[in-house]
């Protein structure tokens, strides 16, 4: 069984992402997600300095974030297939309840980018974690829209950064579980 809720560790040992174009309602109620973002703000965070940040998109936004999204995605390639505009619409509507990660780096604190970058990182994943302990499915997504400075602007500044797009909802169909890595390839022993 995949999402397992009988134990926390059972839910970490069998948790698995849900396609965000496979999420649909009913998904986090406003307190719910309430609970998801404090939850996900409890991640370790060296100096107290919350390098993160997050967006609510609620539905009445998501043609406005489409249209985001495609005009700055025509502006960048001007030549783009109807297919390619129509599939970055479907992104913007996918789920039923969508948070935007914002990396937030404190470039005045004395804590190193990359230990924040780590923070923010974290700082996802325990969302996906909050939002599966709920009951609900998630899925963190990046592509195109995640690395354009005209879509970031409509969520934050320079030097932020988005870290990804979380859609959250009730799976439509079982979720599938995906190929893991071999332990023995990814764990050694230090050898002195």
């Amino acid at each position: 069984m995949l999402n397992d809720l009988t134990s926390p560790l059972s839910l970490l040992a069998t948790r698995r992402s849900g396609k965000p174009r496979d999420l649909v309602a009913p998904g986090p109620d406003a307190a719910q997600l309430a609970t998801i973002l404090e939850i996900a703000a409890r991640v370790p965070d060296h100096g107290k300095i919350a390098p993160w940040r997050f967006v609510i998109v609620e539905a009445e936004q998501r043609d406005a974030l489409s249209k985001r999204i495609t005009d700055a995605y025509r502006v960048e390639r001007p030549q783009a297939a109807a297919t390619e505009i129509a599939a970055l619409d479907q992104f913007a509507h996918q789920a039923p309840a969508l948070v935007v990660v914002l990396f937030a780096p404190r470039t005045a604190s004395h804590i190193p980018l990359w230990e924040q970058q780590l923070s923010v990182g974290a700082a996802c994943m325990t969302l996906l974690h909050a939002t599966h302990a709920l009951g609900f499915a998630g899925g963190w997504l990046t592509g195109w829209p995640s690395y354009s400075d005209a879509v970031r602007d409509a969520f934050g500044a320079d030097p932020e950064r988005i870290a990804g797009f979380f859609f959250l909802g009730t799976p439509v169909k079982q979720l599938e579980e995906r190929p893991r890595p071999d332990m023995r390839t990814i764990i050694t022993r230090y050898e002195p």
